[in-house]
């Protein structure tokens, strides 16, 4: 049987009977209604639910979306992603306000009863800082460049939970780098470094990290050379004007560095150490490791700039801190920031 998470009428946001694309609550929670419809389509497809039985098209029907093509793993025929395609609701021929034409969407990790599933496998090529290798990262790359020609980067959103986040993210950054920055949707994406956010003492938490930044610092001095440098400065700045949505909820331990990475960001600079802030804020460990191996690789997770949104609802779980369904949820108390590097 079903579980009552891949119900849509149990657990999607139906109440949101009335759409208003200018309401910032009701762009998340279709985005990630969109996302979840992903994950259903894989549960669809590996327990064999077709026609009637399929429970993935309510998640993108009630928002009068239409499947355009699900994007598929061929190493594993597993569904990875979808294209959904808005179309207006035949009762509203003077719709003004201005919804995404296309969805690009993409699913996170899915357990597979036959064994270790190929998105834990991609989970350690993330931590690995190797995801832009993965076929999963072509498909969906294919699939961005695609839609963009075909409808215009404004036209188009571009969303992702968890793995699908750090897919979405990397994607992100390369039509940024092509001139063709999209609107996009992050919800707990992995941010692969220790989570200090834990620490609780706050004294103890902010010298961990301001010594984290001195190290960074230090080595990215050690190990790169001047060209290497200003071309790290310059692609950082070149990405700074995309400001990308992401969501973090501080209890879930994959994400939860986010929130310290621009809060300490901004404190460095209030302590005059702004300079050090931006070496660090641009670089991790593993990359600058890579560097002294001869592999100048950028970190898949650092952003310049993001309008963070926290959930402060700390969850019963990790599967509920960690999972898509927070994002729609009417009782959540959200904090809503903007980072911006300049």
């Amino acid at each position: 049987m079903a579980s009552d998470k891949e119900i849509f009428s149990l657990s999607g946001a139906a109440h949101l009977t009335v759409i208003d694309w200018n309401n910032s609550y009701h762009r998340t929670s279709v985005a990630a209604n969109l996302i979840q419809g992903t994950y259903i389509l894989e549960c669809d497809r590996q327990k064999q639910r077709q026609g009637p039985q399929a429970l993935a098209p309510a998640w993108w029907d009630f928002f009068h979306f239409q499947l355009t093509r699900a994007l598929v793993d061929d190493t594993d025929n597993s569904i990875i992603g979808a294209i959904y395609e808005f179309k207006y609701p035949p009762y509203n021929n003077n719709f003004q306000q201005n919804p995404p034409r296309y969805v690009i969407a993409i699913r996170g990790t899915v357990p597979k009863a036959s064994g270790l599933s190929k998105d834990l496998k991609l989970d350690l090529q993330f931590i690995g800082n190797r995801l832009h290798k993965s076929r999963r990262f072509q498909i969906a790359m294919q699939a961005v460049q695609e839609m963009v020609t075909l409808a215009g980067a404004a036209n188009i959103w571009l969303a992702g939970h968890s793995l699908g986040a750090a897919i979405a993210l990397l994607a992100g950054k390369h039509m940024v780098k092509l001139g063709c920055p999209v609107e996009t949707y992050l919800f707990n994406p992995p941010f692969t470094s220790a989570p200090i956010d834990k620490i609780k003492n706050e004294k103890v938490k902010q010298g961990v990290r301001f010594a984290s930044s001195l190290i960074t610092a230090g080595i990215t001095a050690a190990v790169s050379n001047k060209n290497q440098k200003v071309q790290r400065e310059d692609s950082f700045q070149v990405l700074s004007t995309w400001i990308p949505y992401l969501f973090v909820n501080p209890s879930d331990p994959i994400c939860s560095e986010y929130v310290g990475y621009f809060e300490h960001r901004q404190k460095m600079a209030e302590l005059g150490a702004g300079g050090i802030g931006r070496v660090a804020t641009q670089n991790s460990i593993g990359s600058l490791f890579s560097t002294a191996l001869g592999k100048d690789i950028e970190p898949a997770h650092l952003l310049p700039s993001a309008y963070l949104t926290t959930n402060m609802n700390s969850g019963k779980d990790f599967k509920e801190c960690h999972g898509i369904h927070q994002w729609w949820k009417q009782d959540s108390q959200w904090q809503f920031k903007l980072h911006q590097f300049s």
